[in-house]
């Protein structure tokens, strides 16, 4: 019996107005810019083409529009479990005036003050990828930048603080899958793919 391996497009929302300023956009529920949109529907045609068995998206309204812009909010189902790392007291804020008051602040390592844990957000991660993991075939996933960086380190087997290593760009599309020839060997086939916006 031939199975199909797991493929996992993780998708970052598109720009928003704290995307440009670097505040920390946890659960504040900003919406996209209009350059946001424009990023959204330059999505479309690299998705529209792939046959997704599922298509999951964070509550949050910039994942959404995302979704939608990019064609596929006709599949699209709410994970909460895609939600950005909340980030408690430092919400809105950037890192640059967090570190006035705590010069060696790393919010891999330390978190935010009433927010979520590095742990809090690994347990999330893990948890998601095993619920995923019982698939077969081209699972979307429309989320945010911290927490696919930690899904992404979780994927492969790394600790959380790896995600630091995991930038993601507004409108990214990166592949979590598995090697061909050792398929229980989880693996980064793209990362940070942008698509191609139209200058009109």
């Amino acid at each position: 019996m031939s199975t199909t391996l797991l493929q996992l497009y993780l998708v970052r929302h598109g720009e928003t107005a704290w995307t440009l300023t670097g505040q920390h956009t946890g659960l504040t529920d900003l919406g996209l810019t209009a350059h946001g949109e424009v990023q959204a529907r330059a999505l479309a045609p690299r998705l529209r083409n792939i046959a997704f068995s599922d298509v999951l998206v964070s509550p949050a309204l910039r994942a959404r529009q995302t979704c939608a812009l990019a064609g596929l909010d006709a599949l699209s189902r709410i994970e909460t479990d895609l939600v950005e790392w909340d980030y408690g007291d430092d919400e809105g804020l950037r890192s640059a005036d967090i570190r006035k008051t705590r010069p060696d602040w790393n919010v891999w390592r330390d978190g935010c003050p009433n927010g979520e844990t590095p742990d809090e957000l690994a347990i999330r991660a893990d948890r998601l990828i095993g619920h995923l993991s019982k698939r077969e075939g081209n699972v979307a996933l429309f989320s945010h930048g911290q927490f696919g960086a930690a899904l992404a380190a979780r994927w492969i087997g790394l600790p959380l603080i790896a995600g630091a290593h995991f930038a993601l760009h507004p409108a990214s599309v990166s592949i979590l899958g598995h090697e061909p020839a050792h398929p229980h060997r989880r693996v980064i086939e793209l990362w940070n793919e942008m698509p191609t916006l139209e200058i009109s």
